[in-house]
């Protein structure tokens, strides 16, 4: 004997219960012998429950609602049923809501809904479902007989969550089953009392039914349909990746359910745990689908843990005070007191040193438990040996469930550094000596980010997402995403790194979906987005998205969007930019933003301000923190600047040089922003502050290129025809620098506290002599590389090298 259980979403609809009835018939076929409880038809108990409260409140418009839904019962019956076999059906559907029109006008009359009443309200939810698809299933052929389950469950009169008489209704069960041999199509979440009251076994009792005679009949499975693929490692509408957990034990499963897994009901398991029977977690959807099996013992798993669950809205109270410590009975006090008052504690948590005990409860008995522990130590209260009720709101629970984890160290740790790398802060801790739940309290607004980060911790880790935005989709912004695109199946394979394109933004609109944008709809998706750009709502979405190891790309040169840095990162959103205006602002700014990145687990990484591609920064981020010392480093920072002083010499005039540099884009359309040196200054600075020197821009000495008639001229040409009136100043520095055998280059140097940025000549016995084309390069020279300093070479500007840095980042933060 096998009990099967279909839930409202599984006969929500006729060409559902046609789907339930295929695979009835298949059981038939394969010759199982079975029964089936079946809930109302989805939203019907909500519907009768709104019903009853608009009666009680003198609302006529539960008439309309009545209608509504005795109409999608008729319907159901004629979608299901030929006119041939609807007259007797039709005949006890209509009693019934006249049943159901007489209790609810009682209600209105009387201005008065009480539990009691509310119980039979809804009853009639199951009672009409299993009604029509019994009635169905013999149309089908099926050996159907309608069984209502209030003639063979026995409860007590606790209306809205009856206690069961097992004694009582184990033998009714029985021998109902023993003198009926047909197909029992049977009504969920219904009993009654002994007097014949009618009552309900909670919300979900459908399943409690389901369990109920499946222990009772020592059934070989008690299977629950439902509409998704069995019970999923988290909550799929908030964790995408979420997938079936093949097998798990009744410990697991009541775990997971008690912090608000929906798939299974709480109770569901208890008779079935007490006769070790089987549990089947089955989609009516997807019936080939092997779906959860839940027994005493789970297959072996490599997971470290079997499931996330979470309560999204609970409130936290602490009680505190130096009257607690070493007191006994403290505990017992406070938890009989709340269970005296019905109120149910979902964790609790206590310090070493007995001076608080902190428990959870939902926000609607926040109030009332907050009143009674109050009450219990009213006297402790008065005296001051304990402090008022600290009573925290608009929080979650998640539990990180599996009977693996007492068998692995370092499961809490691994934990802990999911939410600690994503900046979700935990308010409370419980965990049992069972090792077989750990549990943690947080803010309610953290909860997806935290499941999904714990989800990929545990289940994914060979797989990680990174959530990207980006403002700035012009020459580099739109190289980078097209270097994502082209590699990310390469990541995937041999990083197991997906990156997902959460939000785009140009100077004029933005675009933000969170199941990721394609690159190869980026451009018209931007064009089409009816949303025009605005920094602050960029980042109040990033905020409210408030998704798991997210990074924003700074693609512009913009001051208006490096203003957001400090609130990007301070909502744990790490940075990637070639924007220099934060690391180049004033000290005071750049190192608070360093400590909000470290205070919040958040990159603020800028690799490519210096040298494009290059690996500048992080090498001389890796020489100070492997403990060698700088003694000096030297730049050719600027591709522009290499370019000209690379192929200029006394037989080419300097402005000549300019003129090509401008033509083959390689300067700013304006020359002198590149000849000014103010460029070479900012990454000067920022090399400076990255050895560990507050430098400011001030500070560091920089020679101009350029004679004052140059800089002052009015307009391009106007410099242009400057700087060929100059053409012999810099034909005289060029001929004395090869009349020495040397170069002339532009370089930055920081020497012990001083930076300056000059005009220099080179010989051979400096790499600076083999620059070519328009290469950068950066020369180390420090304790270990004395001899032979450390040089960096290799292209300093370019939408290509650039974007590669930036990308290169990326999978830094997230590898």
């Amino acid at each position: 004997m096998k009990l099967l259980k279909f839930g409202g979403s599984s006969v929500g609809t006729p060409v559902a219960i046609k789907g339930v009835l295929d695979i009835l018939i298949n059981y038939q076929q394969r010759g199982d012998r079975f029964a089936v409880v079946f809930s109302a038809f989805s939203k019907v108990t909500d519907a009768l429950i709104d019903m009853a409260q608009k009666a009680g409140q003198g609302d006529a418009a539960y008439r309309t609602q009545l209608e509504a839904v005795y109409l999608r019962h008729q319907q159901a019956v004629e979608a299901l049923l030929q006119p041939e076999n609807r007259p007797e059906l039709h005949t006890l559907l209509d009693a019934n809501f006249e049943a159901l029109g007489d209790v609810l006008h009682g209600i209105y009359l009387l201005r008065e809904v009480s539990a009691r009443s509310l119980d039979f309200v809804v009853s009639f939810g199951e009672r009409n479902s299993s009604l029509i698809i019994a009635h169905a299933m013999r149309a089908a052929g099926l050996d159907a007989e309608f069984l209502d389950a209030r003639t063979i469950i026995r409860t007590d009169a606790q209306f809205g969550n009856a206690k069961v008489d097992f004694e009582t209704t184990n033998t009714l069960i029985q021998q109902w089953f023993s003198a009926h041999t047909s197909i029992q199509a049977v009504t969920g979440f219904i009993g009654s009392t002994s007097d014949g009251i009618t009552t309900t076994l909670g919300r979900g009792g459908s399943d409690y039914t389901a369990s109920i005679l499946g222990a009772a009949l020592d059934a070989s499975c008690i299977e629950i349909w439902t509409d998704v693929n069995g019970v999923l490692t988290a909550d799929p509408r908030l964790v995408k990746k979420a997938f079936t957990i093949p097998s798990m034990t009744y410990q697991e499963a009541m775990e997971m359910s008690h912090f608000g897994a929906k798939v299974i009901y709480p109770p569901t398991i208890l008779p079935a745990l007490a006769k070790e029977i089987p549990l089947l977690i089955k989609n009516t959807f997807n019936p080939g689908f092997a779906g959860t099996r839940i027994t005493r013992e789970a297959d072996p798993s490599d997971f470290p843990v079997k499931g996330i669950s979470s309560i999204n809205q609970v409130c936290l109270l602490t009680l505190q005070g130096s009257g607690l410590f070493g007191v006994p009975g403290v505990a017992g006090r406070l938890f009989g007191a709340l269970a005296q008052a019905g109120i149910n504690v979902v964790i609790i948590t206590q310090g070493s040193s007995e001076s608080s005990i902190t428990f959870a409860v939902a926000p609607g008995q926040a109030q009332r438990a907050q009143a009674v522990v109050e009450t219990a130590f009213v006297y402790d209260l008065q005296r001051g040996l304990i402090e008022p009720l600290r009573v925290e709101n608009n929080l979650s629970v998640l539990a990180v469930v599996g009977e693996n984890m007492r068998y692995r160290p370092g499961v809490a740790g691994q934990l802990f550094q999911a939410l600690g790398h994503n900046g979700v802060n935990i308010v409370a801790i419980a965990q049992g000596s069972s090792e077989l739940n750990v549990s943690v309290v947080l803010n309610a607004a953290d909860e997806t980010k935290a499941l999904n980060a714990i989800h990929e911790a545990f289940f994914l880790s060979d797989t990680k997402t990174l959530n990207l935005y980006m403002v700035g989709v012009g020459l580099i912004g739109s190289t980078l995403l097209r270097q994502i695109n082209q590699n990310a199946a390469y990541l995937r394979e041999n990083r197991h790194i997906e990156i997902r394109v959460i939000g785009l933004a140009n100077s004029r609109k933005m675009y933000f979906s969170e199941t990721g944008i394609p690159f190869e709809h980026f451009k018209e998706n931007l064009d089409d987005s009816a949303t025009p750009f605005s920094m602050p709502q960029f980042v109040g979405k990033m905020k409210a998205l408030n998704l798991s190891n997210a990074v924003f790309v700074d693609c512009t040169a913009s001051e208006q969007i490096s203003d957001f840095y400090e609130q990007i990162l301070g909502a744990n959103i790490s940075i990637s930019t070639p924007n220099k205006i934060a690391a180049s602002s004033p000290f005071a700014r750049y190192k608070g933003l360093k400590q909000i990145s470290d205070s919040r687990s958040a990159y603020w990484r800028y690799e490519t301000n210096v040298g494009a591609g290059l690996p500048i920064i992080s090498t001389l981020n890796d020489l100070i923190q492997s403990g060698d010392r700088i003694k000096k480093i030297e730049g050719v920072l600027s591709g522009t600047l290499s370019y000209i002083f690379n192929n200029f010499n006394t037989s080419i005039k300097f402005s000549e040089v300019v003129k090509k540099a401008k033509a083959l884009g390689l300067t700013e359309p304006d020359p002198r922003d590149d000849l000014s040196g103010s460029d070479v200054r900012r990454k000067l600075l920022i090399l400076s502050r990255e050895s560990g020197l507050a430098l400011e821009s001030a500070d560091i000495e920089l020679e101009s290129l350029l004679p004052d008639a140059c800089v002052n001229a009015p307009s391009v040409p106007a410099f242009m025809e400057a700087l060929e009136r100059h053409n012999p100043y810099y034909e005289n520095l060029s001929r004395k620098a090869e009349a020495k055998g040397k170069v002339l280059r532009y370089v930055a140097k920081l020497e012990h506290d001083r930076a300056t940025v000059v005009l220099e000549a080179f010989g051979q016995d400096h790499p600076f002599y083999f620059l070519s084309g328009s290469d950068n390069m950066v020369v180390f020279t420090t304790e270990r590389y004395h001899e032979r300093p450390l040089v960096v070479r290799g292209p300093g500007a370019g939408a290509e090298v650039t974007a590669a840095g930036v990308f290169a980042e990326l999978i830094k933060m997230i590898g």
